[in-house]
Formats: structure tokens, sequence, C-alpha cells
């Protein structure tokens, strides 16, 4: 929750990002990713929701630095999509649709904790998306750098 211009505005997000992959050698895997989030912002007189799909593939180069720290890469590119609405005192009064494609880069680390389990760490990527709005909308093609920007921490199991 915070103040903007005497209006209260509280937000929330979700993000659910799984991928599943083949290691075909010691320092090579390929795989699925998929992303799904949503998010909302309320505010005294406005309210918008979004929600985004990704899908797409990723190749991962690993490089162990001991048996129980290794650095990665992925290189993740698929299809996306996103629909925004707004709404001023409850009526409807936008409504976006958009598909594009992206790709990204992110560096991670890896701490093989024990039976296949791993903690993992990211602290930003690079990448181009784009996004092409129904409508006559406008389309959106951006670059981002967000290293020491973003924190990401996830579990990995490995079979």
């Amino acid at each position: 929750t915070y103040d903007y211009q005497s209006n209260k505005v509280k937000a929330t997000s979700f993000d659910f990002s799984p991928k599943a992959g083949y290691q075909f050698h010691d320092n090579w895997t390929v795989g699925a990713e998929f992303k799904v989030s949503s998010s909302k912002q309320e505010g005294d007189l406005n309210k918008t929701k979004s929600n985004s799909f990704k899908a797409g593939a990723f190749v991962r180069y690993t490089v162990p630095l001991s048996e129980t720290f290794s650095v990665f890469g992925d290189l993740g590119a698929g299809f996306q999509n996103r629909r925004n609405k707004a709404y001023e005192n409850d009526p409807l009064i936008s409504d976006a649709k958009a598909d594009g494609m992206y790709v990204g880069l992110t560096p991670a680390l890896f701490i093989n904790m024990k039976k296949g389990f791993g903690l993992n760490f990211s602290i930003g990527g690079l990448g181009y998306e784009t996004l092409s709005y129904d409508n006559n909308g406008v389309d959106v093609k951006s670059f981002y750098f967000n290293f020491g920007k973003t924190v990401n921490i996830w579990i990995s199991k490995n079979f």
C-alpha cells in the first residue's frame, strides 16, 4: 500500500514460473518454461488488473565450481500474451489485449543441497520483448538490463 497524490493505492501481484528440463550432457540442459502472472492496483477512484502468460523453451549451460557450487546461464525464448483492464469508479474504461515474444539471458548460482535438491540465486539478467496490442494499440518493444535490481531465489530438483 502506498499514497499517491492523496489517493491511497493497494498493489498485489502473483507470479508462478516453473521450468522442466532434460540434462543431456554434464554441462547442457534443454527444456520448457512457462510463467503465469497476475497483478492488481486499487485506489480510491480507480482500479487496474493485468494478467500475463509466457510459454517457451530454454537452454542452460552449467559450469561446476565444486561439488557444492555451480554457475549457469539460462537462455530462454518464447511467446507471451497480456491483458490489461482499467476501471474508474467501477465501470470498465479500458480492456487491452496483446501478443508478442520474449528472449532473455539469466546468469545464476546453484548450491547443491542433498538428494538432487538445489538452491538457486539470480540477481537479474537481460532480455528483449515485444507486445502488439489489438485494436490499433501501441506496440511495445523493450530491452531490459536489470542486474542488481531484482533478486530471485528458487528450488530445483535433479532426477
